[in-house]
């Protein structure tokens, strides 16, 4: 799974539809192969997509910006709510305790944009896993005691179990995406919460590439569109569908057919 982390998983691409156009971003094509999409597109590995991610996530900190997603800088934070509303569900649950596992995180911008919205809690811990350099990155200039930053799934919850596993934006980019729910189940956290995931009523799974709008960066990168059942089979009998919403505006367009961003709250099962 280092291997998963570490070579596959982009900065938090799929952040940047909200407040885009869907015809902003296309997804083109139709792959039988992770090979044949990564030969189609620029893949990940981009050092002027990681520059950027960082300087923005920089600027917020040091107060330039209020809010930046995918190196999009704005003036002000534009709250997520359903995804605020599992976090809190979370930590209530919990006493007002909250242990976050945050799996292609970046620099920190679901934290941030909770901590702009939380209520006074007991405790924060939030521990992204990500690529090596946004990790390196992230401890030199970004850990604080609360928001800490790991290469490995293995080494982020050695220190201590969380509360949450968050995949936000994050498992459609990974070539074997069932590979990494498997071993997201297997922690053992009490809910599992799911964001910005491509998902059709469809009966199989699709292989695309997604091209990204100019606006943010000229990229293009292997992209799945989950059948939404199939998906959400295979986090059974682990964990129990609470609530599921849709979030993008409208219907986006691939090759097979339209489709939408999904989440998901989910609850381990008794």
């Amino acid at each position: 799974m280092k291997r998963v982390i570490k070579s596959w998983i982009p900065p938090a691409i799929l952040n940047a539809y909200r407040g885009f156009r869907a015809d902003d971003i296309r997804f083109q094509g139709l792959f039988p192969t992770w090979e044949a999409a990564r030969a189609a597109s620029s893949g990940y590995d981009d050092e002027a997509i990681f520059r950027k991610s960082r300087v923005a996530a920089l600027k917020v900190k040091m107060g330039e910006a209020a809010y930046e997603r995918d190196s999009v800088l704005f003036d002000h934070v534009e709250f997520y709510y359903p995804l605020l509303a599992g976090l809190l569900r979370a930590a209530c649950a919990r006493g007002g305790h909250l242990r976050v596992l945050d799996i292609g995180g970046s620099f920190g911008t679901v934290y941030r944009q909770f901590k702009a919205f939380q209520p006074p809690l007991a405790s924060v811990r939030w521990n992204i896993v990500e690529q090596s350099r946004i990790v390196e990155s992230g401890r030199a200039e970004f850990a604080d005691g609360e928001l800490n930053f790991f290469y490995t799934i293995e080494e982020a919850v050695k220190p201590e179990a969380p509360d949450v596993v968050l995949l936000s934006s994050v498992v459609q980019y990974v070539e074997h995406p069932y590979d990494l729910i498997r071993e997201a189940c297997s922690i053992g956290a009490n809910s599992m919460l799911i964001a910005r995931t491509p998902c059709a009523d469809a009966i199989q799974d699709v292989l695309t590439v997604q091209i990204v709008p100019p606006s943010i960066y000229k990229a293009s990168y292997p992209c799945w569109i989950f059948a939404v059942a199939k998906f959400l089979e295979a986090f059974a009998p682990q964990y129990r569908l609470v609530a599921s919403f849709q979030e993008s505006e409208g219907s986006l367009q691939s090759d097979r057919g339209p489709f939408e961003l999904r989440g998901f709250i989910l609850d381990r099962s008794s």
